[in-house]
């Protein structure tokens, strides 16, 4: 038998969580915690391997808490360490940063602390796992397709593709989606989205999150459609510090958990973005219909050519397409020496869409442009052939 260590002095909290787990509590009193994760564990010496440790602290004891969170976090990322708080929104990111698993309200019922304790052995498991075997479960057979949307210039529509392609994939695919906000200093994902995010990609630089794929993913922020996002800093200040190194091991956490990594690129070709494109299976090129950006693009494929960082996957899709523009898809695919893969019309439904950060794809409707969105992010849905012949992509039939 396993065991939880509650610190407490509240009996009723230790009552409601004896009825939340079949497994031993073990409880002490907040100043008779050890600063020691070894000494902690020694507490639970006959009752069996402790997996565990919540802590009720007394009032101003947060910072000791949180202290001894980052310990367990590096010597026994196996156990979990859970926070007890009627504080959750002012001390919840504090706690996720030191290495805290999970909240647990004060006032909690035995229910939701079931379904936190559950969470918190999900994830101890999985940290368990991830130490032996590393890859999520199923990556050596489907590895993760990390799709890239980048272009040369900003005001392409750059953000509205990424975010439909993101929402379009989590609405096909059972398997679950990512979206990276990696323009890290005027990254707009999170309004596009309609988002209000706790965390940003500011606060994975700076905490644990970078070296442990749980704490990762417990600080991406939910869209509706089940879709997980990793907002961009607030402002340009909190992105400093945000290396190439830094992206290489954000997305190699992500795409260890997810089954599509989406990520939106700040304009050009940062070396966040050449970092990124070093785990990109898929590229999305963006430009708009005008002589200024399809040079750009031209240039800018031209020298992911040189620097040999451009997938094999390559999708060109032009914006604003406007025949009354003097430009011809047909002059745009001469310029760039290559076939236009998509070309989505002006259309005031997508100012509209983005004003209120909701994305064309959830509208449906007969529109062309929606239909486009629609069908672009299929594109990165593999289809295979069912046992009566017809065609089903993965999670949802067609």
């Amino acid at each position: 038998m396993s065991a939880i260590i509650l610190s407490s002095s509240s009996t009723d909290l230790a009552r409601r969580i004896r009825l939340a787990t079949a497994k031993d509590l073990l409880v002490i009193r907040p100043e008779q915690l050890p600063a020691v994760p070894a000494q902690v564990m020694a507490i639970a010496n006959g009752s069996g391997p402790m997996t565990t440790l919540v802590i009720d602290p007394d009032e101003g004891g947060e910072k000791y808490a949180f202290d001894l969170a980052r310990r367990f976090e590096k010597e026994h990322p196996d156990v979990s360490v859970l926070l007890v708080t009627d504080r959750a929104k002012e001390l919840g990111l504090s706690a996720l940063r030191s290495g805290m698993r999970d909240l647990i309200e004060e006032t909690a019922s035995v229910e939701d602390i079931r379904l936190t304790l559950d969470r918190a052995e999900r994830a101890r498991a999985a940290a368990f796992q991830s130490e032996k075997a590393g890859p999520r479960e199923g990556a050596d057979s489907v590895p993760a397709r990390v799709v890239t949307v980048a272009s040369p210039k900003g005001g392409v529509g750059k953000t509205t593709l990424a975010t439909n392609i993101a929402v379009g994939l989590a609405q096909q695919s059972s398997q679950e989606v990512v979206l990276v906000d990696l323009d890290i200093q005027f990254g707009d994902v999170a309004a596009a989205l309609n988002l209000e995010p706790q965390a940003t990609l500011a606060d994975v630089v700076h905490g644990p999150a970078l070296t442990d794929s749980m704490t990762l993913k417990a600080m991406l922020t939910r869209h509706e459609t089940g879709l997980h996002v990793l907002c961009g800093a607030k402002s340009p200040a909190e992105a400093d510090g945000m290396t190439p190194a830094h992206v290489g091991q954000i997305l190699t956490h992500l795409a260890a958990q997810f089954r599509y990594v989406v990520i939106d690129t700040a304009p050009g070709l940062s070396e966040q973005t050449l970092a990124a494109l070093d785990h990109t299976t898929d590229l999305v090129v963006v430009t708009s219909q005008d002589v200024p950006g399809v040079r750009g693009l031209r240039k800018e494929l031209e020298l992911l050519d040189a620097l040999d960082l451009a997938p094999a996957t390559r999708h060109v899709v032009l914006n604003f397409s406007d025949k009354s523009g003097g430009l011809s898809v047909r002059d745009v695919e001469k310029t760039i020496k290559r076939k236009v893969d998509l070309a989505l019309p002006r259309h005031k439904k997508v100012v509209r869409s983005t004003n209120q950060g909701v994305p064309l794809v959830l509208h449906g409707g007969r529109d062309r442009v929606v239909k486009e969105l629609q069908n672009l992010a299929s594109w990165f849905v593999p289809v295979t052939v069912r046992h009566d012949g017809g065609l089903a992509r993965h999670g949802k039939e067609r």
